[in-house]
């Protein structure tokens, strides 16, 4: 696996996306998958293949029903960050009551406490899964599966993410 420095892969992908450059495609090829990534980040958008794999990449060993393999994706916190979600320092007060949900195709719904996530605060190993032992996530899978692996059970192991959104906790 190749070493991404993640300040330039950021910065190329956020500069990418808020210019509203589009991926150039096989006409014949089909749709790219797409996540929405709204709330209360910098600026909603959406998010490809092809934009995730500007990202540093990280793998895991997970289990869940049986199945069992090396997950790669890109760490939730990380994804979170370069969509200017607050993170660090910038996690504090107001900014705890910030959350992650997760939604799927079928509308199946998981959620995360930002805090949760962010390496300073509880570090939690979650990531946006493409790939299961070298190969794309099948149709059943994927394209994209939030693989949360301290979780003791896989109830938030998203399967067919479209949606990530980061929203506020109700007063």
């Amino acid at each position: 696996m190749a070493h991404v420095d993640f300040r330039s892969a950021c910065f190329a992908l956020l500069l990418a996306l808020s210019a509203g450059v589009a991926l150039a495609q096989d006409a014949t090829a089909p749709a790219p998958a797409v996540i929405a990534a709204g709330g209360e980040i910098a600026k909603p958008l959406e998010l490809t293949a092809a934009d995730l794999a500007q990202l540093p990449h990280t793998r895991v060993h997970a289990k869940a029903h049986d199945v069992e393999g090396d997950y790669d994706g890109v760490l939730l916190s990380v994804l979170l960050r370069a969509l200017g979600a607050p993170s660090g320092e910038a996690l504090r007060g107001p900014n705890l009551a910030l959350y992650v949900r997760i939604r799927a195709a079928d509308g199946y719904r998981a959620v995360f406490a930002l805090g949760e996530l962010d390496a300073s605060i509880g570090n939690a190993n979650v990531i946006l899964a493409d790939r299961r032992d070298g190969q794309p996530l099948d149709a059943k899978e994927g394209p994209f599966r939030i693989i949360a692996v301290a979780d003791k059970r896989p109830a938030r192991w998203v399967r067919q993410v479209v949606a990530i959104d980061v929203l506020k906790a109700a007063e």
